[in-house]
């Protein structure tokens, strides 16, 4: 019986690594260097992929190769199948080598896990997290990038296919993104932060950082009249806690950020009134099936559970 050839929109694998390689490069010729080809190769590739989708990918300018709407999109959904396929690869193999068995598939699965993480739980909830996800799968190699929480934060990590799995600030007032799936991890409360053994610690500046409060949490700090608007603005939590520690202002905190806090600050509890963050995980549906991601997910389920 003669094979069914492919339909002639479909794309192939080593098309949709071209794109993703222009995208990240922005020039068709960063693209050629990186797999070895001629300038005008990567051009024809991506004006065939271009003629399959029905769409511009890229404005071609001095600016270089600048992706389009429909590029951004196009490369996004490239970057997700690409990865789903080396998922595909490696969970067979891993399947083949246990005897299809549920319990050992996992085990032996190896290969990368990509991981995006906003700074204090990069700091403080993973490093504990993947000690155990490594005693239990050695095969798995977690590769963790910090991104800041702000605007599509770690959670467009996940959608742009650059992560597998991010940990995010999500909940009622931080939803988890339409095309994502997630849950909740661990409810943190926020804390009053001051100068240990100030007299009047109501009475310091305070410093903030931009990443730090949801709408909900905001909506709490502008029903206090005790907390002034921040004069101090910081890049991250780390920085806070430098000037918090050094006597120069007070702060409100999430619980995250404030583990291992020096005794040079006193963390002082804000009552049953208290704002909290909802810090959990987001991936996307194909991925939330993959060996790797449920490991890690029961993972750091079980270390909350521990406290």
């Amino acid at each position: 019986m003669a094979q069914h050839d492919p339909a002639p929109r479909d794309l192939a694998p080593h098309e949709l690594r071209i794109v993703v390689a222009v995208e990240h490069a922005r020039s068709f010729s960063g693209a050629a260097r990186e797999f070895g080809l001629t300038q005008s190769a990567v051009s024809h590739s991506v004006r065939g992929t271009e003629r399959k989708l029905g769409a511009v990918l890229f404005e071609r300018g001095r600016r270089g190769a600048v992706p389009t709407p429909a590029g951004e999109r196009a490369t996004a959904h490239a970057r997700r199948v690409l990865r789903l396929l080396e998922t595909l690869a490696a969970e067979t193999r891993a399947a083949a080598g246990a005897g299809d068995t549920a319990a050992g598939s996992a085990d032996a699965v190896t290969g990368p896990l990509r991981i995006a993480a906003f700074r204090s739980a990069a700091l403080h909830l993973l490093p504990p997290t993947l000690a155990d996800l490594r005693a239990r799968h050695p095969g798995i190699e977690p590769e963790v990038r910090v991104v800041r929480e702000l605007g599509r934060g770690t959670a467009g990590e996940v959608a742009d296919g650059r992560a597998d799995i991010g940990i995010a600030t999500v909940g009622t007032t931080s939803p988890v993104p339409a095309g994502l799936v997630g849950g909740v991890l661990v409810e943190e409360p926020y804390s009053f932060v001051h100068p240990a053994g100030h007299p009047a610690p109501r009475t310091l500046p305070l410093v903030d950082w931009a990443e730090n409060c949801t709408s909900y949490t905001r909506d709490w700090w502008a029903e206090q009249d005790w907390i002034p608007r921040a004069t101090t603005r910081t890049e991250d939590d780390g920085a806070v806690l430098a000037m918090v520690s050094a006597g120069h202002a007070m702060a409100i905190m999430p619980a995250l950020s404030l583990t291992g806090a020096p005794p040079t600050v006193t963390v002082v509890d804000l009552g049953p009134g208290r704002p909290t963050r909802s810090v959990g995980y987001v991936t996307t549906p194909e991925q939330a099936g993959s060996l790797a991601v449920r490991a890690l997910i029961r993972a750091l389920r079980a270390r909350r559970a521990q406290g």
